[in-house]
């Protein structure tokens, strides 16, 4: 046999994907990257996460040149200017997408861009735009085709009308009434972003809270917190079906235990319930791999078979960027003989609307259900010096510890720049440590991170600033 051209074929170039090739490349590993879209960094950098954020940021700033400058003495009269706002964006994703080729150029990773599948042990069939087909040949495969919307049967995708997370990306006007289906972390997030920039929002969740997965505590103030802000909430419905017509879409919904319909009328309807694995078509047949009912692979170690790996969304775990790039350096690792792994119960969820919601570890209903004795620490921003200095005293920090040693079991923050306080959760967590430990480490002042240490003083009782 012929000396396989490459240690590793990676296909997707994602956050997990692109992970992969660059630790490849530092391990000495002669590695190629697939992607079938024209720039690297999956739907993340491309249509997910990253532009999602550089709409936030903007329409934060929008919303506090309107509401909050003149409270604290800049006097401005701001004007929306969508199609700058949308060059924004993509001005700040074309230099990420150029900081990937750069990081593939210097780990000498090769990129070839086109549709990759398997086509047997060994083999990566790419196929081009031109329908040109080229096979890889490799030692290692690696799955990291990430995840794609998943679509609400009775609710079929209409170009400005009945869009995907994608699609809200890049309205070209400000909708009069936009309709999310789903109240969890994408439905929210642009949501809120087209409030701030003036469309009323309506929010119909099958579920009884907000956020699945989130501490109930936490779901009702957040919740609360977004109703104040102007978003309507229809939880525990169903959507039945739509209708569009020139003048927008028409939703049936009715209550999710069962009971009248009812319609609700918008100009675009953004179809949020959540992500599926992109499975279909790569050929997991030839290297005898079945996906699940839901479409997720199921791995040993990320090992599916014989030099075939996955990673990220396609796999079991949390379907979050920052878990498909530990996936992929414990994979890559595993590879070479190293020792790779991921503790997917460390891994923090952020919602990054205004304020923002982060977790990590259990919340105090899983630590009911599965009869842990624990403690709790909480502590509001109102209490905390620069949130207060900030005008951002919404939400609060709560702790949640062992009982009997004091092993911090979960952290839960609803509040201004929860996604960066909740690191420290993680270290404390990822080396088993106490509540006492984070209480007891001098913390800056003044400063948000201060809230986080008064919740853990919480746990013992000696709170100190409220």
């Amino acid at each position: 046999m012929a000396e396989a051209a490459y240690d590793v074929v990676i296909i997707g170039a994602g956050p997990g994907g692109y992970n992969a090739a660059i630790r490849a490349g530092q391990l000495g590993l002669k590695a190629a990257i697939v992607e079938k879209g024209p720039t690297l960094g999956g739907t993340c950098l491309n249509v997910g996460c990253m532009p999602t954020k550089a709409l936030l940021h903007s329409s934060e700033l929008f919303e506090q040149a309107n509401n909050e400058f003149a409270h604290i003495g800049i006097e401005v009269k701001p004007k929306l200017n969508l199609g700058q706002m949308h060059k924004s964006k993509d001005d700040s994703v074309e230099a990420l997408t150029k900081g990937i080729e750069f990081l593939m150029k210097k780990n000498k990773v090769t990129v070839v861009t086109g549709y990759g599948k398997i086509a047997g042990t060994g083999k990566v069939e790419v196929e081009a735009a031109d329908g040109t087909k080229t096979v890889l040949e490799t030692k290692n495969i690696m799955i990291a085709t990430g995840s794609e919307p998943t679509p609400l049967p009775g609710v079929a995708f209409e170009d400005g009308k009945i869009i995907d997370s994608s699609g809200a990306l890049f309205l070209p006007k400000v909708p009069k009434h936009m309709v999310v289906i789903g109240a969890g972390v994408i439905g929210l997030e642009l949501g809120s972003v087209w409030r701030r920039l003036g469309a009323e929002v309506t929010v119909v969740e099958y579920l009884d809270k907000v956020g699945a997965g989130m501490d109930a505590e936490v779901a009702t103030a957040f919740q609360r917190g977004l109703t104040k802000q102007g978003l309507k909430f229809k939880m525990s419905t169903k959507v039945t079906g739509a209708k569009t017509s020139k003048d927008g879409v028409e939703l049936t919904v009715e209550p999710a235990a069962g009971g009248a319909a009812e319609t609700i009328k918008g100009d675009v309807v953004l179809v949020a319930i959540g992500r599926r694995p992109f499975t279909a078509g790569l050929g997991l047949e030839t290297v005898g791999v079945t996906p699940d009912a839901r479409g997720f692979i199921a791995n040993d170690h990320f090992k599916v078979a014989d030099g075939v790996w996955v990673i990220g969304d396609v796999t079991h775990g949390p379907m979050l960027a920052h878990k498909a790039e530990e996936d992929a350096v414990a994979a890559i690792e595993l590879m070479v003989g190293k020792a790779g792994h991921v503790d997917y119960t460390l891994v923090p969820s952020v919602i990054y609307t205004s304020p923002e919601v982060a977790w990590v570890g259990k919340t105090e209903e899983a630590l009911k259900a599965e009869g842990v004795n624990y403690k709790k620490g909480k502590f509001p921003f109102a209490a905390n010096s620069r949130a207060k200095i900030n005008h951002e005293t919404e939400g609060f920090v709560k702790v949640l510890a062992d009982a009997a040693t004091d092993k911090v079991l979960g952290v839960h923050i609803f509040g201004p720049q929860a996604g960066e306080l909740i690191g420290e959760a993680c270290m404390t967590m990822a080396f088993g440590g106490a509540s006492e430990d984070i209480a007891r480490t001098c913390h800056p002042h003044p400063t948000r991170s201060e809230a986080v240490r008064q919740a853990a003083m919480g746990v013992e009782g000696w709170t100190m600033q409220a």
